[in-house]
This record gives C-alpha cells, structure tokens and sequence, in this order.
C-alpha cells in the first residue's frame, strides 16, 4: 500500500486580504513545492475592516522580505503606536493602549507592580509616564534611531518604538496579488458556482466555475468571506455565534479627506450602543461605527457618524453586517478557512489581519500530506479554537467594566461571562496579577492598561513589591520616567517623518 505524498496542489477560493495573504505566504515558504491557484472574482466585493493592524505584522512582512518604507509607501499606510479609547469608562475619560512595555521589570515582578505600591504610597505620577509609545503618540511623533553598539561606535541598523500600521486594505491586497504573481501563482477570474466532492471522503475535489470550467486539486483554502461557500456550505462546519457575549453586529463604514496630518495612533470613541472608529492613513480617513442593531436602529448610527467625522466624506457610508464567533472546525476534510469564512471578532482592537497571519502561519506548521491526518488537523483546530476564545476575552473586558448609561452599556456591562475572563479580572483586582496563558495572543502589558484604563482597580499589590525601600522606589521611578521620555525625545512629528522616507508622492519621484 502506497504511503502519503506531499501536497502539491492548493487552491484558493477568494482574494481579497486574505485569499492574498494565503497566497504570499505559501509561495514564500513552499517556493516551487507546491502549485498555488487563486480563484475570485472582480464583480464580488470585499470587506476591508482591518486597515489597522497590531505588531505580529512585522513578522509577516519579515516572511515575504519587505523593507518597510517600501510597504509603507506601497500601501498608502502610517504608523500605529497603539488605540486611544474615548469615552468607553464613562463620557470624557480616555486612556491609551499602547504597544510595548511600560516599564521595567526587576527580576521577576512586572514594573507595574511596583508602580501599584508607588501610587498606594501617595505617587503621582500616571502609567503613562513609563510608557513611551503613550508620551510619543499624545506628542504625535514617530521615527527611528541609530543603534550603538559596544564602544558607543555607530551601528548600520535602526530601531524604532513598537509599532504597527494603518494601511489602505485594497492596496495592501494588490500589493500582495503583484508579489504573489511574480512568485508563480495564478489568478483565475471567475465566479465560484459549485463545490464537486469525493463521494466517499466528502473532500472537495473541484470547484466549478461560470463557463464550465472546474479546477481541482489537493488542499482548498476558503476566503470565501462571511458566506463561508466552501467550509459552510460544502463542508458543513457550523458557526458558533458569541452575540451574547459580543452583541455588535452592524458597522457604517465611510472615508473622509484627512482632517490635518495623521495621528500615529488609531481612535475608538463609545457611542451610544457601540463605538465610532478613526484610522489616519497618508491620502484619507478611514472611519466607522460598529453597533449593535438590537439597540440602535441603522439610520440613527449614520446619522451619528456623519454628524461626527473630522473630514468630508468621500464616498456615501458603505453598510457591513455581521455575526460575531468563529467556526465550530476552521479545518474540514481537505478545506480550511481562512479570514471572514473562519470566524469574525469585531475589530476593537485590529485583530482581523492577524488572525488571518496566524491562522497561516498554524496551517504551515500542521501542513498535510495527501491523506490529510486527523492528528494535524485536530491541533489546527484546537489552536484556533484557543485563539478565537482569548481575543473574544480580551475584546468584551473592554465591554463589560464600563459605567455608561443606555440599554446596551447595561447589557455589556451584566451579561454572563465566561469563565477565563472572569478568573483573569478576579486575579488582577485581588492583587494586580496578570497570569497569561498558553500563547495567548495579548500579553501582561495590554490586559493591565485595558483593565485599569476601564476602572478595574486591584485592591493591594505582589507583597515582593515591600522588599525595596522607600527611597530605592522613588528612585525607581525617576530612573523609569526618565527613560521612558528619553525614548521619545528628538523625534520627529509623525507626518514629517513619513514625508522625508515613505510617503506616497516620494514613489513618482524615486522614478524620475
């Protein structure tokens, strides 16, 4: 009896970011290994929601080789150094959820601790003060530095704050399908009419196509969108539906000329039963409310969000429908779904990019043979199941600690919770710790400025945080704060930046 062969054959049903996304990265790790076919259709739209993105990008963009001026310039993109969130507590309270650390750990507390017997001690000064992407987005700066090396001597590389990027959706897509193409993958134009299958195994074995056409193969990647037309409807994985936990299932989504030079950071403002988005990018806005249509009707969202843009619009407001969840198995037989066919969380905090990276990147490292072993599909399934469930957390902590009036705050604020949300917010409030598990996506230093930001307050601090003496902690401190705004210091305003190395127009000139 024959052994399994490799995979050698994929297809890939949809474009869009994340039929490209798959596309680029398999390209980049198989090379010539595998014949990677892509399927869409120019009549068929996408849904571009995810124009902000969050750090693990870097490591995609690190896969295909970019440089980062020129994806940046290629993708009309500026800077993102975290979220600001308006009016989420109560109406006037804001904080900022950066990217990076706030402080620095000694030994095995995190800095927070410390701060934690800081401020119980009669400290003033605010978190914000030990975190430099806050005092650099608040300023409006961005830029990079020379790294020293030993000796003070200059060093050839740069460093940068951590930071991630808001970019045009269809330009990143386009910019994907050229760097794809010239890596030997083939678009087909066409609609996807039909799913055949293997009558014993119930594995696709071709989609059909208008005109006729059918193109087989061996592993079926689903970009589908929310209609899922492959891993729903062929396939039959079901969708777990979290509106109970995560109610929103509307969203306006309109651009607008650019107001003044760009923010380095994305804005998300609590409306009255959902919340108002505002990404910068180098030639517009990119603005919506996401809400929830059992508490506020759609006309009276547009309504809000076109009486609260910065700029004129460009275009009418485009509406987008949704459920929040996931699919009860991203990975079926031979298909696995990738983007809006696998699973939707809303995107407050600009997960939607990355989960398609990682679901990717999970189905590189479970990549199948030809007789397509439960083992590796199990694992796939059981990661991304992880996955959806710690964001999903992370996303309603946000909801829940809120003290705004209205039918839908109320809600948010009472509902049931699930039980590792509940243990992690229980945790912290005994005593400022924050446990991560696993390879949980949001790591210590977002749980706590989420968590304190929303009001939730611990009620002592790690008693290792006692061992110092008062004047070593103050110390501690001034050293932090110091550092921190040393960080900071000397760089440019954020527009400036992207004016003298990534801007749009600098494309023309470098050509003439």
């Amino acid at each position: 009896m024959a052994g399994a062969q490799p995979i050698r054959e994929v297809v890939i049903a949809g474009g869009g970011t994340a039929g490209w996304m798959a596309a680029a990265a398999l390209s980049s790790y198989f090379g010539d290994e595998l014949t990677i076919t892509l399927i869409e259709s120019e009549d068929i739209g996408t849904v571009g929601v995810g124009e902000a993105t969050i750090p693990q990008i870097h490591l995609f963009n690190q896969l295909l080789d970019f440089q980062e001026d020129d994806f940046v310039r290629e993708t009309a993109a500026t800077f993102k150094l975290g979220i600001e969130f308006t009016d989420w507590l109560e109406p006037g309270h804001s904080y900022f959820h950066s990217f990076g650390t706030v402080g620095r750990q000694i030994g095995k507390l995190p800095f927070h601790q410390y701060w934690l017997r800081y401020r119980a001690e009669g400290g003033k000064r605010p978190l914000t003060d030990f975190n430099p992407n806050a005092l650099a987005a608040h300023a409006g700066r961005f830029g990079k530095r020379a790294r020293r090396t030993a000796g003070n001597a200059p060093a050839t590389t740069k460093t940068s704050l951590p930071h991630a990027y808001h970019f045009d959706a269809s330009l990143y897509a386009a910019f994907l399908r050229r760097l794809s193409e010239g890596r030997g993958v083939t678009r087909i134009e066409g609609k996807i009419l039909g799913v055949r299958q293997h009558s014993d195994s119930g594995h696709i074995r071709a989609l059909c196509l208008s005109g006729g056409r059918e193109i087989g193969g061996q592993l079926f990647i689903d970009c589908t969108g929310f209609r899922g037309l492959l891993i729903g409807e062929a396939m039959d994985s079901a969708y777990d539906d979290w509106s109970h936990l995560l109610p929103c299932n509307r969203a306006w989504a309109v651009p607008t000329q650019s107001a003044g030079p760009p923010d380095p950071f994305t804005r998300s403002t609590a409306r009255e039963a959902g919340w108002q988005w505002h990404i910068p990018l180098q030639h517009r806005t990119g603005n919506g409310l996401v809400f929830s249509e059992s508490y506020w009707s759609e006309d009276a969202a547009r309504e809000t969000l076109l009486a609260n843009l910065s700029g004129a619009p460009l275009a009418e407001p485009r509406m987008l429908k949704f459920t929040t969840g996931k699919r009860a198995r991203g990975w079926v037989g031979n298909c696995v779904a990738l983007g809006l066919a696998g699973g939707f969380l809303e995107p407050l905090e600009s997960t939607s990019i990355h989960m398609i990276q990682s679901a990717v990147a999970r189905l590189v490292d479970c990549f199948p043979s030809s007789d397509f072993a439960p083992a590796a599909i199990a694992q796939y399934n059981a990661e991304t199941d992880f996955e959806y469930a710690s964001v999903r957390d992370f996303l309603v902590l946000h909801y829940r600690l809120n003290q705004r009036d209205g039918e839908f705050w109320r809600y948010v604020r009472e509902m049931p919770l699930p039980g590792s949300l509940e243990q992690k917010m229980a945790l912290f409030a005994e005593s400022g710790t924050i446990q991560r598990f696993n390879t949980e996506l949001f790591d210590v230093p977002s749980w706590l400025q989420v968590m304190l930001g929303q009001g939730l307050e611990p009620r002592s601090h790690h008693p290792m945080a006692n061992a110092v003496s008062e004047a070593d902690l103050a110390r501690f401190m001034d050293v932090n704060a110091r550092e921190a705004a040393k960080a900071v210091e000397g760089l440019p305003p954020h527009a400036e930046y992207i004016a003298a190395n990534c801007a749009v127009e600098s494309r023309a000139k470098a050509a003439g």
